[in-house]
């Protein structure tokens, strides 16, 4: 059974040969005289010939077999195989192991939906597309590691079972068996950790970081997942951008052959929201958003009279093809996020066409039409509310008319940094603030004035990294002193029993010297999904997840015996 090379290794330069090969049956044909079977291991797949006077086992698919034979060159070739040129004539075959019929397909055009492909992993691993997706994301680890190592990091494991604190998310908790009633918390990620190694005196760090969030899922999250996870003393803001930039760009060179130009461009936040209706904009199309909020307020249409913001987004060529059907999943989609419903105009030869006519003067609908540069057949849609609201509901319906029209090239990247965020947001309801990124963040130098008489207008020194409308990572630079950390607090709302409590461990280092500091986190599973061309986060993780946070292939979440609770002084309460 001793392999010589994997099945890709081979090429026309081995022809004559002999080689030992070992893998899994891909496919069986019979033809008499000559049998063939595709061979697949971990790189790919050789097709075997086996001549008449070779003993054959019983073989089928996806059996684990060992043949021996010699290289040779195709009469035919295959051009839609690495190995295509060539074929290996077996002397010899042994079956290792056999298999049952599977349930799936076992190929990267599979008959298994997702659920499927999830209970029976281990087979849906074997296909072709997510061993290369898997490699990848290792390829991205590798260079991390040898980058970072390189530009002075020092990895750094920190705990998994830590405190639990506010970070954005529902923490995973974790009971002690030792001190019944308390509790560890999973990490959201490493940052108070991270900081504390800061005034450590580690100065560059970094780490392949574990985080945990229990939040509701999506496409592109899950339960636990990984970062990229950096934190820097005595560096400012560019030169943390830098460091970063060069990161990606040896990514994107050496994972997809793409050749990153730095630095790269920065835009921000109010531009992002106010343009492309994100805070994590795809700007490799255009469908920009206008803002109509003058001429509009001058119509007798009460739902725009007293708003604080009134939005367009001109869909080009769209008019005829937007029934009423379309119009309802419109107003069904504004209504996700809050409004009543959706303000649509056509712009036909005959003239525009829309239900709010009514409401607006004629010469009203010409500077209305003229302000978006709407042109014949294009649709027009308009929301209106709070600024941010109303941007990022047609920043949604933007994005999904991209997809809708093929707007977005293939195989193209779009990255680029936001920057200049809100330092806090406020909530509408009782006024109070909460951190738009966490506590930690400092505000910029020019807005730092305003902590104490308005604090809406203080920005942050953060950054995210956006890529092709993902936020693939995001950090910033670090509050370092203590009268403005605790001034944060404040306004945030904590009492000093509270920071005490939830904090009372990293504010007690601050008095000991702080260096001026900042990081990022890059979320490896995104990163991952953009350098492989999947919008599925789950096409990058081994064992994923579903959207109910459970593992069809493991039934996890189960409970547990009752011993183990009784062990933790845990009691079930009954429904």
């Amino acid at each position: 059974m001793e392999r010589t090379c994997y099945n890709s290794d081979l090429s026309l330069d081995n022809v004559g040969q002999k080689v030992s090969l070992v893998g899994w049956v891909a496919k069986k044909r019979n033809l008499g005289s000559l049998v063939f079977i595709d061979l697949r291991d971990r790189s790919g797949i050789i097709q075997l010939t086996v001549q008449e006077g070779v003993e054959i086992p019983d073989i089928r698919n996806e059996y684990v077999i060992s043949v021996q034979g010699k290289v040779a060159k195709k009469d035919v070739p295959n051009k839609n195989l690495k190995t295509g040129d060539i074929e290996v004539i077996v002397s010899k075959i042994e079956v290792l192991s056999k298999a049952k019929p599977t349930p799936m397909i076992i190929a990267d055009e599979t008959d298994a939906l997702e659920d499927l492909r999830l209970k029976y992993r281990y087979l849906d691993l074997r296909r072709p597309s997510l061993q290369s997706n898997l490699i990848k994301r290792a390829k991205i680890v590798s260079i991390a590691h040898d980058y970072f190592d390189k530009n002075g990091f020092i990895e750094v494991e920190t705990p998994c079972l830590t405190l639990s604190t506010p970070e954005g998310a529902r923490d995973y908790i974790v009971p002690s068996r030792i001190s019944h009633g308390a509790f560890y918390a999973l990490p959201q990620s490493p940052q108070l950790f991270k900081q504390l190694l800061m005034i450590g005196g580690m100065e560059r760090y970094y780490q392949i970081a574990r985080c945990f969030r229990d939040e509701d899922l999506r496409q592109d999250r899950q339960p636990e997942f990984t970062q990229i996870d950096l934190e820097m003393s005595f560096l400012d803001q560019d030169q943390i951008l830098s460091i970063m930039e060069g990161f990606l760009k040896r990514v994107f060179k050496e994972c997809v052959g793409y050749e990153l130009k730095t630095p790269l461009r920065r835009m921000d936040y109010a531009e992002a929201v106010d343009v492309y209706g994100s805070d994590k904009p795809d700007t490799r199309f255009e469908l920009h958003l206008k803002d109509v909020t003058k001429i509009l307020k001058q119509g007798d249409f009460n739902a725009y009279k007293d708003v604080e913001t009134i939005k367009a987004l001109v869909i080009p060529g769209e008019a005829v093809n937007t029934s009423r059907k379309v119009i309802d999943s419109l107003t069904l989609e504004a209504k996700k996020f809050g409004f009543g419903g959706i303000g649509v105009f056509k712009v036909l030869d005959s003239g525009v066409e829309s239900s709010l006519l009514k409401f607006f003067k004629e010469e009203t609908i010409q500077e209305f039409v003229k302000a978006v540069d709407a042109k014949t057949n294009d649709l027009v849609l308009v929301l209106a509310g709070k600024h941010d609201q109303t941007c990022f509901a047609l920043g949604a319906l933007r994005s999904q008319y991209a997809r809708k029209l093929g707007l977005i090239k293939p195989n193209t990247y779009d990255l680029l940094w936001v920057v200049n965020f809100p330092l806090f947001e406020k909530d509408i309801h009782d006024g109070s603030y909460k951190a738009l990124h966490h506590p930690f963040t400092r505000p910029t130098p020019e807005t730092a004035k305003y902590l104490d008489s308005d604090p809406s207008k203080v920005l942050s020194a953060a950054y995210d990294i956006v890529i092709n409308g993902y936020e693939a990572g995001g950090g910033s630079l670090r509050i370092y002193d203590q009268d403005m950390q605790n001034n944060v607090f404040n306004i945030l709302g904590f009492s000093n029993e509270d920071i005490v409590r939830k904090f009372g461990y990293f504010v007690k280092a601050f008095e000991y010297g702080t260096p001026p500091h900042g990081g990022i986190a890059f979320g490896l599973e995104r990163l991952s999904m953009i350098i492989c061309g999947t919008d599925n986060i789950r096409d990058v993780i081994a064992f994923p997840k579903n959207l109910r946070a459970a593992c069809p292939m493991s039934s996890a979440p189960q409970p547990v015996d009752e011993a183990q609770l009784e062990d933790l002084g845990i009691e079930i309460k009954k429904e």
